[in-house]
C-alpha cells in the first residue's frame, strides 16, 4: 500500500483545467504538498479526472507522491466537500481559486453557479481554514478595476450588466467584485490576480485552451481572417500559461495587504495587428487585408463575420497598470519568457492537427 502523502498545505480549486495544471505542476516541483480539486464523474474524454490529472503530471515531470486529490462542487456551500476530505484539508493555508465556467454564448443561468456564487463559496469555505495565509481569486481579464467595487448589485443594473457584456464576462465581474467586497468581513487576506489572454507553454506552445486570440490565430491559420476587428492601437496582451504558473505561486508568501489585485501581462506584446501579423509570417500564410471597425463588425451578421459578439469587448486600446505585479515579479526573480519565440510555438501547437 502506498504511503500517504503529507498533509496538504495548499487547495487548487479548478485544478484540473488549462492554467491549474500547470499551477499543480509549479507547486509540487516546489516541494509544496497540494490538494487538486476535481469535479465528480468522468472528464471530457471520458476517464476519471483524479486519474488523468496525474498522468499529466507524471508526464512532464512532476513527482505525484505530495499530491492529495479531492472531489469538489463550487457551486455548493463547503465546496460540496465530505466530511472526511474536509478534515483532511484541515492544515491548508493556501487556497487558489482557478475555477470558472469559461465558456462565451452561455446564458445567465449557467454561468452564474460557478463564477459568482462559486467564488463566494471558495471565499466562505476559506474562512473556516484555521491556518489561512491567502485565498488567490483568478478573476477574469479586463476585470477589477473598479477601486470601490459594489455588490450585491440591484437587479436592474445586474440584468444590463449581463445584456451588455454577455454572461461570461459580466459573472466574471460580479464575482470578482463579490469576493474583494466580503473577503475583509469575513478577515480573509485576498488577492485577486486579473490575467491577459493566456497562450501556451513558452518553450513547447502545449495549451488546450481554444477561446479568444487563439480563435484568431486558427482563423487565421485557415485564411478565414480577411478582416481583422480594431484599430491600428488596438491592444491585446499575452501571458505564458508557465510565467503565469510561477507568478500564481509567488502570490501567498508575498503579498502582505487585507486585500490585493494584481494584473498580469507581458509588456512586450505587440498591438493587435502586429502581433497578428507576426503570427501570419511564423505560419506562412497572408495577414488580414484590412482592419474594421469593431463597432461595424458588430452590426454585421455572425454568419459573415464569424466573430462572436462577446470576444468584441476584449478589443480595445486601453492599457493596464501592472505596477503591482511588476513589484511583486522582480522581488521575486520573476522575469517573462521571451515573447516572439513563445507566441511561434503556442501558434505551432494551435494549428498543428
Amino acid at each position: 500500500m502506498p504511503p500517504l502523502p503529507p498533509p496538504p498545505r495548499t487547495l487548487v480549486l479548478g485544478a484540473t483545467g488549462f492554467l491549474g495544471r500547470w499551477l499543480v505542476l509549479e507547486l509540487l516541483s516546489r516541494g509544496e504538498p497540494v490538494a487538486a480539486a476535481v469535479r465528480d464523474g468522468r472528464g471530457p474524454d471520458g476517464g476519471n479526472r483524479s486519474t488523468a490529472l496525474r498522468r499529466w503530471l507524471r508526464d512532464h515531470g512532476a513527482d505525484d507522491t505530495a499530491l492529495t486529490t479531492v472531489t469538489t462542487d463550487l457551486t455548493r456551500p463547503g465546496l460540496g466537500l465530505s466530511p472526511a476530505d474536509d478534515t483532511r484539508l484541515a492544515e491548508v493555508r493556501d487556497v487558489h481559486n482557478l475555477a470558472a465556467r469559461y465558456q462565451f454564448g452561455l446564458t445567465r443561468t449557467q454561468a452564474e453557479p460557478t463564477n459568482v456564487d462559486g467564488a463566494l463559496h471558495a471565499l466562505h469555505w476559506s474562512a473556516t481554514r484555521p491556518r489561512l495565509r491567502r485565498l488567490v481569486h483568478l478573476s477574469g481579464y479586463r476585470v477589477g478595476r473598479d477601486p470601490h467595487p459594489q455588490y450585491p448589485l440591484d437587479p436592474r443594473t445586474t440584468a444590463a450588466l449581463y445584456a451588455r457584456l454577455g454572461a461570461y464576462e459580466a459573472s466574471k465581474q460580479l464575482g470578482d467584485a463579490a469576493v474583494r467586497v466580503t473577503a475583509p468581513r469575513l478577515g480573509v487576506p485576498l488577492t485577486t490576480v486579473n490575467p491577459s489572454s493566456v497562450i501556451g507553454h513558452s518553450r513547447t506552445g502545449e495549451a488546450d485552451q481554444y477561446l479568444g486570440l487563439a480563435q484568431l490565430v486558427r482563423q487565421l491559420h485557415r485564411g478565414r481572417l480577411p478582416l481583422l476587428p480594431g484599430t491600428r492601437r488596438t491592444f491585446l496582451p499575452v501571458v505564458t500559461v508557465d510565467h503565469l504558473a510561477r507568478f500564481l505561486a509567488a502570490v501567498p508568501a508575498h503579498d502582505r495587504d487585507p486585500v490585493q489585485a494584481h494584473t498580469v501581462l507581458d509588456p512586450s506584446t505587440p498591438f493587435l495587428p502586429d502581433l497578428i501579423t507576426l503570427l501570419a509570417t511564423h505560419l506562412g500564410v497572408r495577414p488580414p487585408r484590412a482592419l474594421i471597425p469593431v463597432a461595424l463588425v458588430r452590426r454585421l451578421p455572425r454568419t459573415l463575420t464569424g466573430a462572436d459578439p462577446e470576444t468584441l469587448t476584449f478589443l480595445s486600446e486601453d492599457q493596464y497598470d501592472t505596477t503591482s505585479a511588476d513589484h511583486l515579479a522582480t522581488t521575486t526573480g520573476l522575469t517573462h519568457p521571451p515573447l516572439t519565440p513563445a507566441l511561434h510555438h503556442w501558434a505551432t501547437h494551435l494549428t498543428t492537427p
